[in-house]
C-alpha cells in the first residue's frame, strides 16, 4: 500500500541481537579473519573484552539482558538511510531502556511502522452494472464487495522483549476517476464513502430510473477505444501497542484501472 503523503517507515532500527557468547562467536570470528585492521581490533577488543566500558562480553550478565546491534527494514536495503544506524554494538539491561543516543531503538511505536509497510490490501477493481460495456447517458453503477472490503491488520513483535503492535488499515472512502472529462460521477465529488462495509450499492432489477451512490455516466462514446476507469481506496491506518496508547498512521490509498467501453444509443425514427 502507498502512503497519501511522502511518510516511510524507518530503513534502520537497533534491536536485541547477541546473547554475550553469540557477540564473541561473531567478533572473533572477524577479528581471526584480519580484515578489519589492527587498531580496529583493538579497539573492539579494548571495549567489549577488556571492561572500557565491558568486560568479557558481559558474560557476567548472561540472561539478564541483550546485546543490540542494528538492522535494515527489508526492501530498504541500498538506501542512503540504512546508515544512519552506525552506532556500535551496545548491551541493554532487560526492563531498561536504550541509551538516549539511540533514538532508533525498536518500540511500539517504531514495530506499527514498520507492521505498516507489510499491510496488503485486497484488489480495488469495482464491480460495474453495466459490466464492461456501457452506453452514453445512462448510470453506471459502481460498488465494492463487503466481502472483500474490510479492516486488514499486521501484527509485529520482539518476543524478547515483550512488546508488538497491531497496525490496522480500515478502508473509508473510494475516488473514482472516471478516465475522461465526459463524464459526470456520482456523487459530483467523485468519493464514495463506506457505508456498512460496503461502498456504493449492488444494481438490482428496478433501480434503472434511480442514480446510483456511486458511479459514473458517460456523456460521450469511447469511439473504437475504451475510457481508463480507476478506483481508489483510501485506507484510515492506526495501530496499538504495548505499554503505548498507540494512535494514527498516514493514510494509505490502494488503486486498480480497469476498462470501460461507452457506446451510443443507436435510435432509428420512421
Amino acid at each position: 500500500m502507498t502512503s497519501t503523503t511522502t511518510w516511510t517507515p524507518p530503513a534502520c532500527y537497533y534491536a536485541p541481537k547477541y546473547t554475550p557468547e553469540q557477540l564473541q562467536k561473531y567478533l572473533e570470528a572477524i577479528w581471526g579473519a584480519e580484515s578489519t585492521g589492527h587498531e580496529w581490533e583493538l579497539g573492539q577488543r579494548k571495549k567489549y573484552v577488556d571492561g572500557d566500558p565491558y568486560k568479557d562480553f558481559n558474560k557476567d550478565k548472561a540472561g539478564k539482558g541483550y546485546w543490540w546491534d542494528s538492522y535494515v527494514t527489508p526492501g530498504r536495503e541500498g538506501d542512503p538511510h540504512a546508515l544512519d544506524c552506525d552506532k556500535d554494538i551496545f548491551w541493554v539491561d532487560k526492563g531498561e531502556a536504550p541509551p538516549a543516543d539511540a533514538p532508533q531503538a525498536i518500540s511500539a511505536r517504531m514495530l506499527a511502522e514498520l507492521a505498516y509497510a507489510e499491510i496488503r490490501v485486497p484488489s480495488t477493481e469495482v464491480t460495474l452494472a453495466p459490466a464492461g460495456v456501457t452506453k452514453v447517458n445512462l448510470p453506471t453503477w459502481a460498488w465494492l464487495d463487503a466481502a472483500t472490503f474490510k479492516p486488514v491488520s499486521v501484527t509485529a513483535s520482539v518476543p524478547l522483549l515483550g512488546i508488538s503492535a497491531t497496525t490496522t488499515a480500515e478502508p473509508v472512502s473510494v475516488r473514482i476517476d472516471r478516465g475522461t472529462a465526459d463524464a459526470e460521477t456520482y456523487p459530483a465529488s467523485g468519493v464514495c464513502q463506506v457505508a456498512s462495509g460496503r461502498v456504493g450499492e449492488p444494481y438490482a432489477k428496478g433501480k434503472a430510473d434511480r442514480e446510483p451512490p456511486c458511479g459514473v455516466r458517460y456523456l460521450r462514446s469511447s469511439g473504437t477505444g475504451s475510457y481508463r476507469l480507476t478506483a481508489t481506496v483510501t485506507w484510515h491506518i492506526h495501530w496499538t501497542g504495548t505499554n503505548a496508547p498507540g494512535g494514527d498512521l498516514p493514510d494509505g490509498a490502494f488503486g486498480a484501472t480497469q476498462q470501460v467501453v461507452v457506446q451510443e444509443i443507436q435510435a432509428v425514427n420512421r
